[in-house]
């Protein structure tokens, strides 16, 4: 086998390595995510914007907001809007003080930055949105 080829073939195996690596680390953007307690650190900190709604089965309100997220996840690829069951995560949302829900906390570089609590529209939603994406283009 000539240097030319084995190269080519060592070129190609490396893309497709670097790809499957890229592609790992993907999160689900587009669709909502379910956030635990095991993995809530890994999401926060691994993406700039995240909402994450706190949410239960029984929550009618709740129930009112599930298309409204699902919407703007598809609306915002780049955003991680995730989905935390409280009483499936009771650890998580004690830690964040989750009194009622729904309850949406908005997420910036790690840190809370705003919260809505109960059923809200979507341009109330998408206002807040719409300041994350200005503070994160005037950095």
């Amino acid at each position: 086998m000539e240097d030319k080829e084995l190269e080519k073939i060592l070129m190609k195996k490396m893309y497709e390595m670097l790809k499957e690596k890229k592609e790992e680390k993907k999160p689900a953007f587009g669709k909502p995510v379910k956030v635990t307690y095991e993995n809530f650190k890994e999401i926060i900190s691994k993406n700039e914007l995240v909402i994450l709604d706190f949410w239960a089965e029984w929550c009618y309100p709740c129930k009112i907001m599930e298309p409204i997220i699902e919407e703007l996840a598809r609306r915002y690829p780049n955003i991680v809007f995730g989905k935390v069951n409280v009483d499936e995560e009771s650890l998580l949302a004690s830690h964040f003080g989750i009194m009622s829900i729904p309850t949406l906390i908005f997420f910036y570089k790690g840190k809370p930055i705003e919260s809505l609590v109960g059923a809200r529209p979507k341009y109330e939603i998408e206002r807040i949105i719409n300041r994350f994406l200005m503070m994160q283009r005037n950095e």
